[in-house]
């Protein structure tokens, strides 16, 4: 596959979390599309996970790896990103993308849930950021991206500690930014709207459940309420917006503002290309110091 030297990532080393499917797969195959070798991360059957590396690098021409360490486990955050610098020489592109859900009324939801939704989604983060974030300063250059939702921003019922992991996710990518901003480091949330993806499907039930309705109600009167398009966002469309990102120089990260017509957006990551967020999706972004996040109206 041809990449343009424009849009190349080609010698970036990039680690995405939660990758052997859904919005994971999505960013990778947009990041190894232009150049960047890839170290996947996730669950399921080992011969699909090599069967599905092996299909990126003939479709995309760009190195691609797994590495199957446990991100509920401290440790395995650590390790995923000790041994990519190790075998590869770095980490240059960090996507904290892993996630699970669990729907259920506060007073009856598990604590093992809460717990393992914190460490997955929030916590392995927290320690891949740490982790990485000493080399990316070393070397002047690093982009961290952080997959955060809606959620990140508003709250549904039934999804306590989603919405707990969420917001903290946000919290964390604007610390991480203003740390960054003297190093070439930046760091940036995108918190889209429900996303077509095995999570989200799987959910639908469990929320039907818990709210009496049925499987379309849940679909049309809860998941796409707020969506503005009235559709599911895809995979594709998020793997090209945070590929921009990552190759954007650190003085086009600078500047958040909203250009979508009509559409009720926090803070959107633009850069000087004027490029819109999409309408059904939320961004945050806070690279220098001085930009938290704050509401923004559309224009």
């Amino acid at each position: 596959m041809m990449i343009s030297q424009m849009n190349s990532l080609s010698g970036r080393i990039a680690i995405v979390t939660g990758s052997t499917s859904g919005i994971g797969l999505g960013i990778a195959r947009a990041l190894a599309s232009h150049g960047a070798t890839l170290v996947l991360n996730g669950l399921g059957d080992r011969a699909a996970i090599d069967a599905t590396c092996k299909a990126l690098a003939q479709e995309t021409g760009a190195p691609v790896h797994f590495n199957g360490a446990n991100l509920l486990d401290p440790a395995g955050a650590r390790a995923l990103v000790a041994e990519t610098a190790q075998a590869l020489g770095g980490v240059d592109i960090l996507v904290n993308n892993a996630g699970i859900q669990h729907v259920s009324p506060i007073e009856d939801f598990p604590d093992d849930k809460w717990d393992a939704i914190l460490a997955l989604n929030l916590s392995a983060a927290f320690h891949s950021i740490k982790a990485a974030f000493g080399g990316m300063k070393a070397r002047k250059w690093g982009r961290i991206i952080n997959v955060a939702s809606a959620h990140a921003l508003v709250a549904s019922p039934f999804k306590s500690a989603y919405v707990a992991a969420k917001h903290g996710v946000l919290g964390l990518t604007k610390v991480v930014a203003l740390e960054g901003a003297e190093h070439g480091v930046t760091c940036n949330a995108i918190c889209p709207g429900y996303v077509w993806t095995p999570l989200v499907e799987n959910q639908i039930d469990d929320t039907a459940k818990a709210r009496g309705l049925t499987r379309d109600q849940v679909i049309r009167d809860v998941l796409l309420a707020a969506q503005p398009s009235k559709r599911f966002a895809t995979v594709e469309e998020l793997g090209d917006w945070l590929r921009s990102c990552a190759r954007m120089p650190q003085h086009r990260l600078r500047v958040p503002h909203c250009r979508s017509t009509g559409v009720d957006c926090a803070l959107s990551l633009v850069g000087s290309e004027g490029r819109p967020c999409l309408n059904n999706c939320r961004v945050s972004s806070s690279s220098a110091p001085g930009l938290l996040a704050s509401p923004a109206r559309a224009v």
